[in-house]
């Protein structure tokens, strides 16, 4: 598995490097389009070679459906940890019953009855 573990990220490697290589070439970026542009008397831009954009919308995509799914199973984790508070309250509870039963009994004789 260990083989075929780093065949798999070398495989990825070589295709990340090659559409880095393929698209080096400057693409501009703007952050508003040309014609909104000349209402605010700015246009703020960036140059950039084309694989670090293909690189950067592939991470953000992938922050914003991570961010994403956090935020849906919210409710999931939410009752997980309600569940194990009531849980560990019900597990205190059944060692106070269990030492008050056997209150005053034989500690061979007590663990003897927890048995059966």
């Amino acid at each position: 598995m260990r083989y075929i573990r780093y065949a798999c990220i070398i495989t990825f490697a070589a295709a990340l490097i090659s559409v880095a290589v393929a698209n080096r070439q400057m693409v501009s970026l703007q952050l508003i389009p040309s014609e909104v542009a000349g209402w605010f008397h700015m246009n703020p831009g960036i140059e950039l070679p084309l694989f670090i954009v293909i690189f950067g919308g592939i991470i953000v995509g992938l922050l914003v459906g991570f961010v994403w799914e956090w935020v849906r199973e919210h409710n999931q984790r939410a009752e997980a940890a309600r569940q194990a508070r009531e849980m560990r309250r019900l597990e205190r509870q059944i060692a106070k019953l269990k030492g008050e039963k056997h209150e005053g009994k034989d500690e061979v004789l007590a663990l003897l009855d927890e048995a059966s």
